[in-house]
Parts: structure tokens; C-alpha cells; sequence
């Protein structure tokens, strides 16, 4: 978006994913690192909370200020439409779930780039 370059969009913008912050995750494997209650399990540390493409674009554009120049695409084959995790393991093992919004993760992912000179 920074560079004023289309975004692919396939579908109609409405498929959705449970974006999870990296700091998020990162607080979610020391969490896991610090569990002893068993040898092996299998804890998911994504987020719950679905957001559209189109959500997600808004959010890039109201962060940077930049409106997308968005280039429509057919569906890929096999895409689904939906997808989250359920984090009621995490919740209860770990006492770990992803706390930062979209927004909030967006807005510090920018800032780092900026902060990197990108």
C-alpha cells in the first residue's frame, strides 16, 4: 500500500482469518515453555476473534493514512471461507489467550517498519 501498489483481493473481501499479533504469540510460547503440567500436548495459541480481508485492509488504511488501490481476483479453488482457532486449551492450561486488537497490532507493526527506515 506504501509503495501505491494493487492489492490482490479474491473474493469479495468477506473470507476472514483470526490474525494473531506476533507479540501475542510470543507471550503464548513462554507461557508454554513455562507449562509443566504434562510432557506433551498440543495447545493452540492463535486467536479466536475473526477478521474479514476487507476489515484487515480498512484497518492498513486508517493506520497509514493511505487508501488501497484494491485489484479484484476470482476465488482460489479450495480456499475456505472462515477460519480461527479455539484457544479454550490455552485458556485453561496456560491461562493464555492473545490480547491485542487488530488495530492495536497493526499500528505496532507499522511503527517497527518505520522504526526500521522502510
Amino acid at each position: 500500500m506504501k509503495e501505491r501498489k494493487a492489492i490482490p483481493i479474491y473474493g469479495d473481501g468477506s473470507t476472514s482469518r483470526d490474525y494473531t499479533f506476533v507479540g501475542d504469540i510470543v507471550k503464548g510460547l513462554a507461557a508454554a515453555m513455562d507449562y509443566s503440567g504434562s510432557d506433551y500436548e498440543v495447545i493452540n495459541i492463535g486467536n479466536s476473534h475473526t477478521v474479514s480481508l476487507s476489515e484487515m485492509i480498512e484497518t492498513l488504511e486508517d493506520v497509514l493514512q493511505i487508501k488501497a488501490i484494491r485489484e479484484e481476483r476470482s476465488l482460489i479453488a479450495g480456499d475456505v471461507s472462515q477460519t480461527w482457532a479455539d484457544v479454550t486449551k490455552s485458556e485453561k492450561l496456560l491461562g493464555f489467550s492473545p490480547r491485542t486488537t487488530l488495530k492495536e497490532g497493526v499500528k505496532a507493526f507499522i511503527d517497527s517498519l518505520q522504526a526500521a527506515g522502510e
